[in-house]
């Protein structure tokens, strides 16, 4: 089944497969001015998730949480009104707040971002926004349920360079494109598992674990390289899926793949590869034809006669269409051959320029109506739940596809690769004792 863009936001809270149980939203926002600033709480506030406090720091930031209560004091310096937790649901209790940022490890985005809008509190969630698909499909039911404001973390997506690529690709500057190749150097080696440390002191390592389940403290993990683990990330896939492949599904309108294939070393249990090689089908729509996406981790690139060195290229997109291509990275893109397009009149920038990707998650929160690119208005924020979803479900796709070494025919509607028994495990989450989504 393949859906475009449309189809899958529209049936987003139509999801078969997922039986749990929902609550209401509770709390009445108050109502908001254009100059009102914003209470915010943070739930992550190191790495990533202290470049996204910066990211809001000019709002109210009444409530801090983090599970290291080093990293909690040095934020709480900063801010220091702001009322301190390492449980994320006392933080989601605390009176008055908003908004919530959710900026912590894969495995535990859902089952925060999930309780923060059944709170009725409007939500910005780090990418990818879930570990599983399962878990994808009820958080982006609960969001359109609950009707709040919504925004992904794939900040590049309101660069500007990013909104004149998608542009030029829907103007058929290159002509009509059915090939698209998204390439990320970063890499990870594989470990063996590691031996039980003890955890350290000032660390609430029940709430870093979270709903998966348990395993003993190590440092391998905690804090930044739990992506190396399949246990708790996704690899390079899963963490720059939500930007490479944001160009391609943005700018040619894609939903989900009718099937995906993949290749790389031999998969490892524990840990996500050095290097994958990933292929997605994309059936043709009313809208769009037939198209083939390529996703490239490690040193991989794609080898497409008349492209530059991409090794220079550290992560990138590629569109080929019949005209000629189109090369890009966060922050330039190149038309190819260049010979050919060195006279060609280019359309004139008719885009909105945006405020700023957190910017536009807190005044669409205050009630704003912004201006979005008229190529993609995908609901109040130009990334929201239901089209980060897309791009999440992508990468988790191509891991599974990896990770079983069969070719995955995707029932999206049933959440069922078809005739791939071993990939169940790896689609639904399976929380331990304690905890469930709700």
């Amino acid at each position: 089944m393949s859906l475009n863009r449309r189809q899958f936001i529209a049936g987003s809270t139509a999801t078969a497969g997922i039986l749990l149980t929902s609550r209401s939203f509770a709390r009445q926002a108050r109502k908001l001015s254009a100059n009102d600033k914003l209470n915010l709480g943070v739930i992550g506030v190191a790495g990533r998730g202290g470049e996204n406090l910066d990211g809001v720091k000019h709002q109210n930031i009444v409530a801090l949480c983090d599970v290291d209560e080093g990293r909690l004091n040095g934020a709480a310096v900063k801010f220091p009104g702001a009322a301190k937790f390492s449980d994320y649901r006392k933080l989601i209790d605390h009176p008055g707040l908003d908004g919530i940022v959710v900026s912590t490890p894969d495995h535990t985005h859902a089952i925060i971002a999930i309780a923060a809008l059944q709170s009725g509190r409007p939500v910005y969630c780090e990418k990818p926004l879930t570990h599983t698909i399962s878990e994808l499909r009820r958080l982006t039911e609960v969001a359109a349920k609950s009707k709040l404001v919504t925004q992904t973390g794939n900040q590049i997506h309101a660069s500007e360079n990013y909104r004149r690529v998608a542009q030029l690709i829907a103007a058929g500057t290159i002509g009509k494109v059915d090939e698209v190749h998204h390439w990320a150097g970063s890499a990870w080696d594989p470990k063996p598992t590691p031996a039980a440390e003890p955890v350290p002191a000032g660390l609430n390592y029940d709430q870093w674990v979270g709903p998966v389940q348990w395993r003993e403290y190590s440092k391998e993990w905690v804090h930044f390289n739990w992506r190396r683990w399949w246990h708790f990330g996704g690899g390079t896939l899963s963490d720059f899926c939500c930007h490479h492949m944001d160009l391609g599904v943005w700018a040619l309108g894609l939903g989900l793949p009718s099937s995906v294939v993949a290749e790389g070393p031999e998969p490892h249990p524990e840990c996500a590869p050095l290097w994958v090689k990933v292929r997605y089908d994309f059936a043709a729509t009313k809208s769009t034809p037939a198209t083939r996406m390529f996703w490239y981790s490690g040193a991989k690139r794609p080898e497409v006669p008349g492209t530059p060195d991409l090794s220079k290229w550290g992560g990138g997109t590629l569109f080929v269409g019949s005209k000629g291509m189109l090369l890009a990275d966060y922050g330039r893109h190149v038309l190819l051959p260049e010979a050919d397009f060195k006279d060609v009149k280019l359309p004139d920038p008719d885009y909105a320029k945006s405020v700023g990707h957190h910017e536009e998650w807190i005044r669409a929160v205050r009630g704003e109506n912004l201006a979005l690119p008229r190529f993609s208005s995908l609901g109040r924020t130009n990334s929201p739940f239901a089209y980060g979803a897309i791009l999440t479900e992508l990468g988790l796709l191509g891991n599974i596809a990896f990770r079983t070494g069969k070719r995955i025919e995707w029932d999206a509607k049933k959440l069922r690769a078809k005739d791939v028994a071993a990939a169940d495990r790896l689609i639904h989450h399976d929380y331990r004792k304690g905890w469930k989504l709700g």
